[in-house]
């Protein structure tokens, strides 16, 4: 009973069942009748890609085989999780959060303009009322016991609240020094938005760029973004490893990372590219990169291995 609620699917005891309740709601022709074969007999061969099997053991045709491959394709294998989700810091009366940036950097005819976000960085200053306070007591004629105990207080609390002030002009003094370090090591980036233009960069390159410890630059890059005119970025992202090139420069892991995924999104469907065939190609282009760091970022970009890559 619970399995007939919306959304399709739910409450089911494993992926194939999931998949086969949604199928029960679609219209009952051909290609519906052929996915739910494949799913009830072949499900093990269909999830690695053996189509040939598939038409083999169920005695289908290659129109067959694809149209009822496109059906399951257009299901959803998680059907309790599609409802609105956001990330990041801040929220609203309903519960979303939004991602508030740390910094924001404009483009004004080439020339970048980098501020730090007035919400996130409210301006602080002493009360005038403990200010005046304190010139009161400190003009009064006649000073007891108790009246020097209010100035001796006052004096304490205004002296905390003014190195609380200047610790907090020092934090944005080094955010600040932090991100245009960055933002001048990754100027073309930021210039065009083109992740091939990333330069390799560590968090060692920018503590020696603005001589500070390499924990403090540790801590801002993994806890600030900075929004520009391509997009909010956390600024994690625009460090990576060198990969070596044949003209002896260093070229970034993330430009790399964008060639790979230009060579899959361009391959033949049917014959995927392997590991070892982009090895090749990479190389060829230049960059000094070996098969098994080929896989590494081929996971990283979440990309799955050729032969679950291909399609008919």
């Amino acid at each position: 009973m619970v399995q007939q609620f919306d959304p399709p699917g739910i409450a089911a005891r494993d992926l194939p069942e999931c998949l086969m309740l949604q199928l029960e709601r679609r219209p009952q022709d051909e290609a519906t009748r052929n996915a739910e074969r494949i799913l009830t007999e072949t499900f093990e061969e269909f999830t690695k890609k053996h189509y040939q099997r598939i038409q083999q053991k169920l005695d289908l045709e290659d129109d067959e085989l694809k149209d009822a491959v496109a059906v399951i394709l257009k299901l959803n294998p998680k059907p309790g999780g599609s409802g609105p989700v956001s990330s990041g810091r801040g929220g609203s009366a309903g519960g979303a959060q939004y991602l508030m940036p740390d910094f924001i950097l404009t483009n004004d005819n080439g020339e970048l303009n980098l501020t730090l976000n007035a919400r996130n960085a409210p301006e602080l200053r002493v009360s005038r009322d403990y200010r005046e306070m304190l010139q009161t007591y400190d003009k009064a004629a006649k000073k007891d016991q108790k009246m020097k105990e209010a100035v001796t207080f006052v004096k304490q609390k205004l002296d905390s609240a003014k190195w609380f002030i200047d610790a907090i002009r020092q934090r944005q003094n080094t955010l600040l020094r932090t991100m245009s370090a960055i933002v001048e090591r990754q100027r073309e980036f930021f210039l065009t938005g083109d992740d091939s233009k990333l330069r390799p960069m560590i968090l060692k390159d920018i503590a020696q760029s603005i001589s500070m410890d390499i924990s403090t630059v540790s801590r801002v890059a993994n806890s600030k973004s900075i929004q520009t005119e391509h997009g909010i970025y956390p600024l994690k992202f625009f460090f990576s490893e060198g990969i070596a090139t044949d003209s002896g420069e260093d070229a970034s892991s993330r430009e790399v990372k964008s060639i790979l995924r230009d060579l899959i999104g361009n391959e033949k469907k049917d014959h995927p590219l392997s590991d070892d065939k982009l090895e090749k190609m990479l190389n060829a282009r230049g960059y000094n990169i070996a098969r098994r760091t080929v896989a590494k970022y081929r996971e990283q970009l979440n990309i799955p291995v050729a032969r679950l890559r291909k399609e008919l």
